[in-house]
């Protein structure tokens, strides 16, 4: 006899309840609340179902913590990494991962693995529950394949973290699942991916920003391959993306976090905070300009800068003084009242849209879970493994060129990679997403699929070097006490 798995249906209505109250959820937001004995019969049921699941992608309103992507996800993959450190005494969680002595108990890693399992169940349902509801057969198609798309991001995010964990897909399961391998659940966030491929390439104006597309999907499957090193199936997939015509590189990297161009040409899969600009948000304002800016902002009149995480010196210096994207991702002046310029350490500012959000406190700004650069330095990834050298220059220089535009002038100190060898140009795709995808919960995924984790992390923290444990995290000590099936990753 199965029973209910540690998420389950009340959780739905929950999720329902909260998102009934939310006026300005979606076009196609359900408009009543609705309880257990009536609910999964109507089309809107079906819509608020799978909303339910973007909903814990964002909401700090779900449950106790934040939702998946809120903060605590990319301030983890940054901060166990080289890329940034924690400096609040308000974190401590975090602060042992910058440090790398964390371990089973921390809140940022239980907070991670709860929230994705919570989002993961809500998929389950939607999976199940919405194939009965008589509506237009399009769009329930359409809705399936979404929850599909969700469940395959969210496994791929939590079987790179922990690798062995429980393979939840029923919308019953044992309150103690078996953990699966790796392997299958791999298998299976492949499956997920494939399924949503069929979804639409984009959505009419202001009826679905936000949602996952078939670019979505074949984007996120090409990330996939490139962990799994399957060269030549990520390069398949990348090009697809290219070849739908769907998305393109702003010309200025500055434009790339503009809050106008959220949802716009480079956008692949973000999610929405703030007002979203009519995406399928929540209602919880982001994080990272709280987390990011500087504290001495304040003679800005900017209030909520804290500076909770901060970029290492080694990452800022590893920027050409000409590469667009350091002015763009750092702030290092503070313009005081008296009209004197103050030079402060490098504070990561790449989400303040100043013209949009002169106060800088919340962030309306979107969170980038993928966006185009991102496949086409994959795609030159993939080819330099295949050992088709013209084509990955080809496609990192698209990445590079950009970083030489300065929003009037090309600056060609900022060179095109020419020639490199094999070894060489891994070393310069790696180097170019860290300076491309600071901040934007990339690094620790790329140095720990790349294996890199131990010789790149002391050059930007000297004393602090990574075991071969950190190549993967630890699962959280409540959820082994609640489950005595799951098995510790070695080393914690």
């Amino acid at each position: 006899m199965k029973k209910f798995f540690k998420y389950s249906l009340p959780l739905l209505l929950t999720a329902i309840t909260v998102l009934s109250s939310c006026k300005k959820f979606l076009a196609e937001d359900p408009k009543n609340l609705v309880a257990v004995t009536n609910f999964y019969k109507t089309e809107n049921d079906a819509v608020a179902s799978v909303n339910a699941i973007y909903s814990y992608l964002n909401s700090t309103s779900t449950g106790s913590t934040a939702g998946v992507y809120h903060s605590t996800f990319w301030v983890i993959a940054g901060c166990a990494s080289d890329e940034m450190v924690n400096e609040s005494i308000f974190w401590p969680d975090i602060d042992q991962i910058s440090k790398f002595v964390h371990g089973p108990i921390n809140n940022g890693l239980e907070e991670t693995w709860t929230m994705h399992y919570k989002a993961i169940t809500l998929a389950n349902i939607a999976i199940a529950r919405i194939p009965g509801i008589p509506m237009d057969p399009a769009l329930r198609a359409r809705l399936i394949n979404e929850a599909h798309f969700l469940r395959g991001l969210l496994y791929f995010d939590m079987v790179r973290m922990f690798s062995s964990i429980p393979l939840v897909l029923q919308e019953q399961e044992p309150l103690t699942p078996d953990p699966a391998t790796p392997a299958a659940i791999y298998d299976q966030v492949i499956l997920d991916l494939t399924a949503a491929e069929d979804l639409p390439l984009s959505y009419a104006p202001g009826a679905g920003r936000g949602r996952a597309t078939s670019g979505a999907a074949k984007a996120i499957l090409a990330k996939v391959y490139l962990t799994l090193g399957r060269w030549q199936d990520c390069a398949t997939k990348c090009q697809e993306v290219i070849n739908s015509n769907q998305y393109a590189l702003w010309d200025d990297f500055a434009d790339v976090f503009k809050l106008s161009s959220r949802g716009g040409k480079e956008a692949i899969f973000s999610v929405g905070f703030g007002d979203a600009g009519g995406a399928i948000i929540f209602w919880e304002v982001g994080q990272f300009n709280v987390r990011l800016l500087p504290p001495q902002l304040a003679v800005e009149g900017v209030q909520n800068s804290q500076g909770w995480q901060v970029p290492t010196q080694n990452l800022y210096d590893d920027y050409d003084p000409e590469d667009r994207r350091r002015t763009v991702t750092f702030i290092t002046d503070i313009h005081n009242p008296d009209g004197t310029i103050t030079t402060i350490k490098p504070y990561i500012q790449k989400y303040w849209d100043r013209a949009a959000e002169p106060q800088g406190n919340g962030s309306a700004n979107d969170y980038p879970v993928i966006r185009y650069a991102d496949v086409l330095l994959m795609l030159a990834e993939a080819n330099n493994e295949l050992g088709n050298s013209a084509d990955a220059h080809k496609y990192i220089n698209m990445v590079r060129k950009r970083a030489r535009f300065d929003g009037i002038y090309e600056h060609y100190a900022v060179l095109d990679y020419e020639n490199l060898s094999k070894e060489d140009f891994r070393a310069a795709v790696l180097n170019e997403r860290r300076m491309e995808f600071t901040a934007e919960g990339q690094r620790w995924f790329d140095l720990a699929r790349t294996h890199t984790l131990e010789t790149l992390v002391p050059l930007a923290k000297p004393g602090i070097t990574p075991q071969q444990k950190h190549y993967l995290f630890p699962i959280p000590q409540h959820e082994m006490d609640l489950n005595p099936k799951l098995v510790q990753n070695s080393g914690y």
